[in-house]
């Protein structure tokens, strides 16, 4: 029994960790899930009609402007990010690919299976937004479990807190939001009451999510994409 429970746990560590092949896979799966559902969660922000979060008034912008869809706009501005973050030395990790790329194209999908239309009232508007944010949360809390590395926007927010020294990152925060949503508005993105329940629910949102699976993001270690190539390709011996 104490011999199968080891076994369990070192299992379980091998896989939190990313130590062996299968342990990456499996979490690049987990991620990939994920944030495919992640997408249906933002899919349904956008559905409630009564504005958009700031980033997706900037993909929703791109998408209007250039006539592509929104997957399209959304991978063109998360490879950007990502592009930006390899600039500025931040770590960068196999599910940041995965993220901006699957994301983008999970709302299209659903755009296309079209399952909720649009809301005409804030009855129905308030509501479907405050589910997708829930859906968010919680998809983000699946994502960030696989360890394999934080999102574009995430690590871009990190990276330029860090060398504005003098900022707070909530600040920081504030100034990159409102340059997303402002392009994206200039762009034809839409803004209204949703993009304000947006900027005030989502963290306090995350915050409940985290809290009700007892999940610490500030405890995940995510594996960099140097260390993952290491493992995939035998470079790391198995614990």
């Amino acid at each position: 029994m104490l011999t199968t429970k080891h076994s369990c746990r070192l299992q379980a560590e091998a896989l939190s960790q990313n130590r062996t092949l299968g342990a990456i896979l499996i979490n690049m799966l987990i991620a990939a899930v994920s944030l495919f559902v992640n997408g249906f969660g933002i899919y349904l922000t956008i559905q409630a009609n009564i504005g958009a979060a700031p980033w997706d008034i900037l993909n929703l912008g791109l998408s209007k402007t250039l006539g592509i869809l929104y997957g399209s706009a959304s991978i063109a501005v998360s490879l950007t990010i990502l592009l930006i973050d390899v600039l500025l030395k931040e770590p960068i990790g196999i599910a940041m690919f995965i993220d901006a790329v699957v994301v983008g194209k999970a709302v299209d999908f659903f755009n296309w299976l079209h399952p909720v239309p649009k809301c005409a009232s804030y009855l129905t508007a308030v509501p479907l937004m405050l589910l997708g944010l829930v859906i968010i949360a919680y998809t983000q809390y699946a994502y960030m479990r696989a360890a394999l590395g934080c999102g574009p926007r995430d690590t871009l927010l990190v990276g330029l807190a860090r060398r504005a020294k003098k900022l707070p990152i909530g600040l920081v925060s504030i100034l990159l939001l409102s340059f997303a949503t402002l392009t994206g508005w200039l762009l034809g993105g839409p803004v209204g009451v949703g993009t304000l329940i947006c900027a005030f629910a989502s963290g306090p949102i995350m915050q409940w999510a985290f809290q009700s699976v007892r999940f610490d993001a500030t405890k995940i270690s995510h594996q960099g994409l140097k260390d993952s190539i290491k493992v995939i390709f035998g470079g790391r011996k198995k614990r």
